[in-house]
C-alpha cells in the first residue's frame, strides 16, 4: 500500500493518505488543516473515506470542508467528539476492518491521549498510522492520572504486540520503526512514575 503525507497547520500536524496500488482507491487520515494541500495529496486516486485517529481540533480542523468537497463518509471511534462536529458515518470498534480497493486496514483502539484514539494498521504491510498514541520520543500527552494509566495499559497490551518491523507514522514528528524503540518503551513501562500526567519521554 502506498502512503503519502503532508505536514499541515501551525503545529504542524501530519495528515496521511493510504492508496491501494492496484485500484488507486484511497483514504485520507486526519484532515487537520490546509484543505487544498490535502486534496492535492489525493491526486490520481479515488477517495473512498476519511479516517480519524481522534477528534482533537488540530486533527480535524479541515474535516467539514474536505468532507464536503470529497463527498465521502467519515469513519472514527464512537468516543467523545468535538462539540459541533457532524456525526461520523461509521463508528469503528477495536478490530474493525476498512477495505480500500484490494487492501485492508484494521482499526486498533488505543486510548490514553484521548478516549477515542484509533491506530490504523495495514494488513500485510508494516504501516501503522498511530495518531498521537505514541511518538518517536515518547507517548502522547495525557491530562489526568487515569489517562496516563490508560496509556501504560495501551502500550503494554496493544502497541508492544505489533511486529518490530512496524513503521509508526505519528500525528506529529518523524516516523520510526517500532523495533528501534521497543527497549525504550519497555524501560519506560518498568519505571513510569506514579500519579503522573502530562508530557513524557521514553527516558522518564
Amino acid at each position: 500500500m502506498e502512503l503519502r503525507s503532508r505536514a499541515v497547520g501551525p503545529w504542524p500536524m501530519n495528515s496521511y493518505a493510504l492508496v491501494c496500488p492496484t485500484t488507486r482507491h484511497s483514504v485520507l487520515i486526519d484532515p487537520g488543516a490546509e484543505s487544498d494541500e490535502l486534496i492535492a495529496m489525493l491526486d490520481d486516486t479515488t477517495p473512498v473515506a476519511i479516517l480519524l485517529t481522534h477528534t482533537h481540533p488540530d486533527h480535524i480542523g479541515a474535516l467539514e470542508e474536505v468532507r464536503n468537497r470529497l463527498g465521502v463518509p467519515v469513519f472514527a471511534h464512537p468516543g467523545p467528539c468535538v462539540a459541533g462536529m457532524a456525526p461520523v458515518d461509521r463508528a469503528l470498534a477495536h478490530g474493525d476492518v476498512v477495505t480500500v480497493g484490494d487492501s485492508v486496514i484494521r482499526a486498533w483502539h488505543t486510548p490514553g491521549h484521548t478516549a477515542d484514539m484509533v491506530c490504523y494498521l495495514v494488513e500485510g504491510v508494516p504501516i501503522a498510522v498511530v495518531g498521537d498514541t505514541l511518538f518517536d520520543g515518547g507517548p502522547g500527552r495525557t491530562w489526568s492520572v487515569d489517562d496516563f494509566h490508560t496509556t501504560l495499559v495501551t502500550l503494554r497490551t496493544i502497541v508492544l504486540t505489533w511486529s518490530d518491523d512496524t513503521i509508526c507514522y505519528p500525528g506529529h514528528g518523524p516516523s520510526f520503526r517500532l523495533g528501534d524503540r521497543r527497549a525504550a518503551i519497555e524501560r519506560f513501562l518498568a519505571h513510569a512514575p506514579e500519579g503522573f500526567c502530562g508530557d513524557a519521554t521514553w527516558d522518564v
